[in-house]
């Protein structure tokens, strides 16, 4: 097997960073992986400190096969720099492991991405790997290692070029979609939010590229493969966050065995009980419970 490259993408957030490289090195393949990290630039003459303090760390990391850092010298912003950097990395390796600067990853993550990345590499209908699941009841009776899911997710993902190479990212056909109810609903099966989403990013009420990338999964008709137990966490909710609030209502307990080996399941057929499970997480009550129950979780630590 020929290792996927890793590719990291930075901004500003020094301690962040730090704990995410961190987990990587611990990876069982970390020195058998090439490191390609993307340090974006500062937006104004007040964040350049910050900035340049990453592109300090960026230079003692060791620990992995090789390690290239490529720092732009203007902002890019976070949707520009992962399109524009994924592609340059998939038109050289054609496969890719991607992560930001907030991912916290198992040892076993890379174990996991590399065999999934070969296992599904001929499977058409496998759109992209996830490392993180968020807990879902129905997973607790499930014996497999993954799961059959209808939207990608961004916390730490692998794809190939030929499912990334064709995506439309300027979303031409909107127009159409938005105005066909049936279309609307079934995007909609890989959670609530989706088209609403979809329709702030239309309406510049937000830059995501991870919503573009979800709405192109969804026209061709593919899936996401999901780890059952979680092998990556997000620790990117503070008030530097710039896509994040403080509050990760998704946070799941990360995979602490010793495991390199996975199952993967041939038959990419959704399981209807998790696909309704994974649905409902998206709610808008479902995340109001969660953010209630996680403010609960805060004042109840510090009040220890």
């Amino acid at each position: 097997m020929s290792y996927a490259p890793i590719v990291l993408f930075v901004y500003n957030r020094l301690e962040e960073v730090k704990l995410t490289i961190n987990a990587l090195q611990k990876n069982y393949l970390a020195d058998a992986s090439d490191l390609y990290i993307f340090s974006d630039g500062a937006k104004n003459s007040e964040g350049k400190n910050d900035v340049n303090n990453v592109r300090k760390y960026l230079e003692t990391i060791q620990g992995f096969h090789s390690i290239t850092i490529i720092e732009r010298d203007k902002n890019f912003g976070l949707a520009k720099s992962v399109i524009e950097g994924a592609s340059e990395i998939l038109n050289k390796y054609q496969k890719i492991i991607v992560l930001e600067d907030d991912i916290v990853t198992s040892p076993n993550f890379l174990c996991y991405m590399n065999q999934a990345l070969d296992f599904y590499k001929d499977t058409a209908k496998v759109f992209s790997i996830s490392g993180h699941t968020i807990p879902l009841n129905s997973l607790k009776a499930y014996k497999e290692d993954v799961y059959i899911g209808l939207r990608p997710a961004s916390w730490g993902w692998a794809t190939w070029i030929d499912r990334w190479q064709d995506i439309d990212w300027e979303i031409t056909d909107y127009k159409d979609f938005i105005q066909n109810k049936k279309a609307i609903n079934k995007f909609n099966m890989g959670g609530v939010d989706l088209t609403k989403m979809l329709q702030d990013y239309m309406n510049k009420k937000n830059n995501s590229w991870a919503i573009r990338w979800a709405y192109a999964m969804y026209k061709v008709q593919k899936y996401t493969i999901y780890p059952t137990t979680s092998k990556v966490n997000n620790i990117g909710f503070s008030t530097k966050a710039t896509h994040c609030n403080n509050t990760n209502i998704y946070d799941s307990k990360i995979d602490n065995s010793n495991t390199c080996k996975f199952n993967f399941i041939d038959n990419i057929t959704p399981n209807k009980t998790i696909i309704n499970d994974f649905k409902n997480q998206y709610t808008f009550y479902s995340k109001l419970k969660k953010k209630i129950l996680e403010y609960i979780k805060t004042v109840s630590f510090f009040q220890r």
